[in-house]
């Protein structure tokens, strides 16, 4: 830190411009390779207002209005998952005691906030035990009968759920992954087979998380099956929908979500598919109750029977972005965001007829919100592998796509991300692109000139890299 002030200074302008030039080009609708995207307008006079404001919604003392303003939020969302009655949270407002959940800095906390509730619920007080939050983990297993724990997720569940029990004490080792069908969904024949074996060792599980939009591929679990399981094991049912819980908006796709509100527990991020600046997620519980479970309070400043929104969360000091969620809620209306998540999936599903049409790359998994993955694969490549199935070929074409994502992320144009999937057509796992369609202002035009890119670039380096006979190349 500087000792003396260099606001005038031109190495500090020099430095600021450098940083502002260098900027991810986030909102340019050629950025299409992470889940971030371009933002209303009237969000930076909103920024202004809470800068100005500062308010801290860990206490009502910091933040009346705001206080009011994000548990109106909560309930709009938690009636958007669940859709109770109103008289359901005419109740819930009576009683300070419980809460619908809580807003976060995004799904990692929100996914940890599920674990930490369904863990404290699951090992609570009972007679002779004064609870996991007292006693610990090793006390209440002893006290239990349990001989350990277990979370089951699918293959494709983010790597928040490993941080969570690592922070949790439970271990990392208490986490079985289920394998995913061709589909990318978790087989759920093999998640109740799991569930058996898991009881007869003695075993309890302790939550089954299911995901409603994959982080790589978009997909969404069967949740209604997997919610039959939970219910039939009495285990808690946690869904991570950081991406996909803005599908509930639309009325022509929120049937792919079926099941989500059999949740115990639901993770959405405001900061992707509801348009809001990076740092805004949620926790939601079914049942309010469940938030008793985590409550912690302090003299100074979160006092029993306060309204007070820090007792039910993780982190303390918050700002008060939600006021952006509250007020794009207003402005967008269900009809709005139903109009932007219809789109992005469409536009998905004509992004993937492009790739199907184009002779030079492959789509290997469609579209079920609006996330799809592909790579590029010349079509005389294509013949080859059909007659000779061999590990050189496809080490080859993975590193051919590596390389082409590289050469088009440097060259600045364009973005995709990259990731590897295993595939079931030739046995082997793939480097392949992966597209993320939320953006409103990405068209048709912008994704033909993406493909027409890597299409360039994948026929600059083909002949340096896969080094095929001309015979070989040339085959019919």
């Amino acid at each position: 830190m500087p000792k003396e002030s260099q606001v005038h200074s031109s190495h500090f302008i020099r430095d600021f411009k450098l940083i502002l030039d260098n900027c991810s080009p986030t909102s340019s609708p050629y950025f299409i390779g992470h889940m971030t995207s371009s933002l209303p307008n009237f969000l930076l006079e909103l920024a202004k207002l809470i800068t100005e404001k500062n308010q801290n919604l860990v206490k009502v003392e910091t933040s009346k209005s705001f206080t009011k303003m994000e548990l109106d939020c909560l309930y709009m969302l938690h009636n958007l998952i669940y859709q109770n009655h109103d008289y359901f949270y005419s109740e819930v407002n009576l009683n300070s005691q419980f809460s619908l959940g809580s807003f976060c800095s995004g799904g990692t906390i929100a996914n940890l906030t599920a674990l930490w509730a369904a863990r404290n619920n699951l090992l609570g007080p009972s007679k002779n035990f004064q609870g996991v939050q007292s006693e610990g983990v090793v006390a209440a297993l002893r006290y239990y009968g349990y001989k350990n724990l277990a979370v089951i997720v699918s293959e494709r569940a983010h790597y928040s759920i490993k941080k969570s029990v690592d922070i949790l004490g439970l271990g990392i080792n208490i986490i079985h992954t289920i394998p995913t069908d061709k589909d990318h969904k978790i087989r759920t024949d093999l998640l109740e087979q799991k569930m058996n074996e898991l009881e007869s060792q003695q075993i309890k599980v302790l939550t089954i998380v299911g995901i409603a939009g994959s982080t790589e591929t978009g997909h969404v679990d069967d949740l209604l099956t997997m919610s039959i399981i939970a219910k039939k094991y009495q285990c808690h049912f946690h869904v991570d929908a950081a991406w996909g819980g803005a599908t509930m908006t639309s009325a022509r796709y929120k049937h792919i979500l079926k099941g989500i509100e059999q949740a115990d527990s639901v993770t959405v991020d405001a900061h992707k598919q509801f348009y809001i600046p990076m740092g805004l997620g949620m926790i939601l519980f079914k049942k309010p109750q469940l938030s008793k479970n985590i409550t912690h309070h302090a003299n100074y400043i979160l006092r029993k029977n306060s309204n007070d929104l820090g007792r039910f969360s993780i982190e303390g000091s918050r700002s008060g972005m939600s006021l952006m969620l509250y007020v794009s809620f207003k402005v967008f209306g269900l009809n709005g965001y139903e109009l932007l998540i219809n789109e992005s999936i469409e536009k998905a599903k004509q992004f993937s007829r492009m790739i199907k049409e184009s002779k030079n790359f492959q789509l290997i998994t469609h579209p079920e919100l609006c996330i799809l993955t592909y790579r590029y694969l010349p079509n005389k490549i294509q013949k080859l592998i059909n007659r000779d199935n061999n590990d050189y070929i496809h080490t080859k074409i993975n590193d051919l796509n590596v390389k082409i994502q590289e050469k088009q992320k440097q060259n600045g144009n364009s973005f995709v991300s990259r990731t590897k999937l295993f595939n079931y057509q030739y046995g082997y796992t793939m480097d392949v692109f992966r597209v993320v369609l939320a953006n409103p202002l990405t068209q048709e035009k912008h994704l033909k000139k993406i493909l027409h890119e890597q299409e360039k670039i994948g026929q600059n380096l083909f002949d340096t890299l896969v080094k095929f006979t001309e015979k070989e190349c040339e085959y019919n």
